[in-house]
């Protein structure tokens, strides 16, 4: 029973912001079925906002020719307590209505969908930060959104990369891309996480749940309609994913929220992405591999393990996708030994985890091994065959005199300052079990070294498939 005079009900959700989730209410965007009858039999079904049906209906039968004044209405009645509209009009009506299907959101005449299962085999969870990052991922790659606009995006992603995009006039149609690339390819879908632009409804619950998709995100709210379909589909449905919130509406528990007490106490994580790229030609942070730019590689490995990230950077607008705190150089042009005095600086621990933005690959195992000895001394550095890695180590507040000292003698080799404070190297056979591939301090400078840690990346890519379906 329907009762278009009320306000929606209150729901609970949990909201995600900084790391926790907090309960909290919302009310949802009603969607309401009315049914047509017409002359005595069933013309459509309209889905719509529950109120001024009237209008609604006497709208759309002058639209489609059937009716030119209001004398051609003989009857124009609505049950909403049945989602009914009794309507009797001079003259025929056809068999059925020709169905023109629009670029966008149609003329809200739907179509059966048979019943699905929704996500099949185990549940597998995702992090928040695979939300906001497929999110982001998303809009970078919606070309003609960005061009000019009026355009649906939506976006298919297993939590660690994005798999499969599409952009339309129409949402819906979006959603028709993916399935039928995938289709084509051979990519199946279950147990995935879909992103889009445009509002979740009832029929893109219905399309996403005979994909197998587990997650359906929005950057605005779910319909009422769509969140019951969702929870009978057993889908998690997320709403409102901007900067860097979001929230739950159904199925919370496959949003997997790290538990505070796994992150590393008393260190703050530091990107550094402050370098020129003078012989990369362009910004190395921003290149892409393995399905995101290099940065955001190394941002979901430190937002992983600290509670605190920081980026140093002289240019905060490239990342401001990245939900974390972006701070200057106070040295400029000091290389990166000022960007470790910015990180000391501005830290809210006593510690800090700096990584260099051009080293994709971080190997959080590598990052704790490391922080373990964070007590033993002011500097905790590993020594890999290439030498010692100072763009991948523990630095204590303590070293900030000395630092302060080498600026002030024109020194920018990060090393100056090490024979004043304590140091204790970590050796690369230590660190071998967490990294054996080797990749964890590999960083490029060149357009060469980066084709070539890409086509490395591919390759260990393949190997892992490999051992897996054997």
């Amino acid at each position: 029973m329907h009762d278009i005079s009320r306000q929606p009900d209150l729901r609970n959700i949990f909201r995600y912001e900084k790391g926790s989730r907090q309960r909290t209410a919302r009310r949802l965007v009603q969607e309401f079925p009315l049914k047509l009858i017409v002359n005595g039999r069933p013309l459509a079904t309209l889905i719509a906002s529950p109120h001024q049906l009237r209008h609604l209906v006497a709208g759309f039968f002058r639209l489609q020719g059937f009716v030119h004044t209001l004398d051609d209405f003989l009857l124009l009645g609505i049950c909403a307590e049945r989602g009914v509209a009794e309507v009797r009009i001079r003259g025929e009506v056809p068999e059925r209505l020709p169905p023109t299907l629009t670029s966008g959101c149609g003329t809200g005449i739907t179509f059966d969908l048979p019943a699905a299962p929704g996500p099949r085999g185990e549940p597998k969870l995702f992090s928040p930060l695979s939300v906001l990052s497929l999110m982001q991922e998303l809009a970078r790659t919606a070309e003609h959104y960005a061009a000019h606009g009026g355009i649906h995006s939506a976006a298919v992603g297993d939590g660690e990369r994005l798999l499969l995009h599409a952009e339309d006039l129409g949402r819906h149609n979006t959603l028709d891309r993916i399935a039928g690339e995938a289709l084509i390819r051979g990519i199946d879908l279950a147990g995935t996480m879909l992103v889009t632009s445009g509002r979740i409804s009832t029929e893109m619950v219905a399309k996403a749940a005979r994909l197998g998709i587990a997650v359906l995100a929005s950057r605005t709210s779910p319909t009422d309609m769509a969140l019951a379909a969702a929870e009978a589909a057993g889908i998690t449905m997320i709403g409102y994913v901007r900067g860097g919130t979001f929230e739950i509406y159904s199925y919370p528990e496959r949003i997997s929220l790290p538990a505070s007490e796994g992150k590393i106490p008393g260190v703050t994580g530091v990107i550094l992405a402050g370098g020129e790229s003078r012989r990369m030609g362009s910004d190395k942070s921003l290149l892409p591999i393995a399905g995101a730019r290099f940065i955001d590689h190394v941002y979901r490995c430190l937002s992983s393990l600290f509670e605190e990230v920081l980026i140093v950077t002289n240019s905060t607008g490239l990342y401001a996708d990245l939900p974390c705190r972006k701070v200057p150089d106070l040295y400029p042009g000091r290389g990166s030994l000022a960007g470790i005095h910015s990180g000391l600086r501005h830290a809210g621990q006593e510690k800090i985890f700096v990584a260099a933005c051009d080293m994709p690959f971080l190997s959080a195992d590598v990052v704790r091994r490391i922080c373990q000895e964070k007590d033993t001394a002011d500097i905790v550095v590993p020594r890999s065959a290439q030498g010692i890695e100072p763009l991948h180590a523990l630095y204590a507040r303590a070293c900030l005199p000395a630092v302060e000292e080498a600026i002030g003698a024109g020194e920018k080799r990060i090393v100056s300052f090490f024979p004043q404070v304590r140091v204790a190297e970590i050796a690369g056979a230590l660190l071998a079990d967490c990294d054996p591939q080797g990749l964890s301090f590999r960083n490029i400078n060149t357009p060469g070294e980066y084709f070539a840690l890409r086509e490395r990346a591919r390759a260990v890519a393949a190997a892992s498939a490999e051992m897996s379906q054997g």
